[in-house]
């Protein structure tokens, strides 16, 4: 089990994380906020290259600071950019960061090969770097991440790059991961996490907002999402009197999918919240966001 206690992140007199607590066994989580909110704080201090400035994370009871190597030993990480080299090939490359983990050169080719089939470059495992495409060097980031066979494995903006055929072969592959291992997955794209999270955890104001399963986040918004259809010189009010999760031209008028949380007008559709609502509900303060 990993567990993060009372754990407050500062740099100089500015606050990224305070007061965070969180549990994680085996499973898939879904780390969820829009950028800037200290995703990426809370993923480095949990893989060590950073430490909180107070509180402590913990793994089977030890403190990782203290377990050094042998936490590392068993963690993968696939930071939001990583480097490589170009002129190498994906194999090459693979050999090159499982020597630097200290596999012996036997387990290593095997697990080399092992991993590109797994991610779908096993045909063009000896084609140099320079020629793949971004969502190739990104399924080599996650095959690089699991050469260790880890028993945590941190995700941070995986799926940056990949086409839609590729998103899918990435939420099967983390399925089958996460049969005996804690996955955290750290993005602000929904859709990546929706299909495959155990439990969702929403950073806002510095602060854990939630950590649950979808169904019961969203039971947040449960019976205040609806469609309906808005003439074109109406749409305007309709936007200042609510909050809109989506609009679409179809018919003639616009199609909308918004919040109301007081009486529905009556030809109003309601229909099930999903997470992308909640998303949007709870960061609608936050400009810029992107679901």
């Amino acid at each position: 089990m990993l567990i993060v206690k009372e754990v407050t992140k500062r740099f100089g007199s500015f606050t990224v994380l305070e007061g965070i607590n969180l549990e994680f066994r085996r499973g898939v989580y879904g780390l969820l906020a829009p950028n800037g909110a200290g995703k990426t704080t809370l993923i480095k201090m949990l893989t060590t290259l950073l430490f909180p400035t107070m509180g402590e994370i913990l793994y089977d009871g030890e403190n990782i600071g203290h377990l050094g190597e042998s936490y590392r030993g068993i963690l993968g990480y696939l930071p939001q950019e990583f480097g490589y080299y170009k002129h190498y090939s994906a194999r090459q490359f693979l050999l090159y960061i499982a020597a630097l983990k200290g596999l012996s050169p036997t387990v290593a080719r095997e697990k080399t090969d092992q991993l590109l089939d797994q991610v779908g470059l096993g045909e063009v495992k000896d084609k140099k770097l320079k020629k793949f495409s971004g969502g190739m060097i990104q399924r080599v980031g996650i095959a690089q991440a699991m050469l260790n066979d880890p028993q945590v494995l941190i995700l941070d903006e995986p799926t940056a790059g990949l086409d839609p055929k590729e998103r899918v072969r990435f939420r099967n592959l983390i399925t089958d991961l996460a049969r005996d291992r804690i996955i955290i997955l750290s993005t602000h794209i929904v859709s990546d996490v929706e299909a495959i999270a155990n439990e969702i955890i929403m950073i806002k104001d510095r602060q854990v907002l939630y950590q649950h399963p979808i169904e019961e986040i969203t039971r947040l918004l449960a019976g205040k999402v609806y469609e309906v259809s808005v003439p074109f010189d109406e749409i305007e009010e309709i936007r200042k009197q609510y909050l809109t999760l989506g609009e679409k031209q179809e018919g003639g008028a616009m199609q909308v999918r918004l919040i109301c949380e007081e009486k529905p007008q009556n030809h109003w559709k309601q229909v099930n919240p999903g997470l992308e609502d909640v998303f949007l509900y709870v960061y609608q303060d936050q400009g810029g966001l992107m679901p």
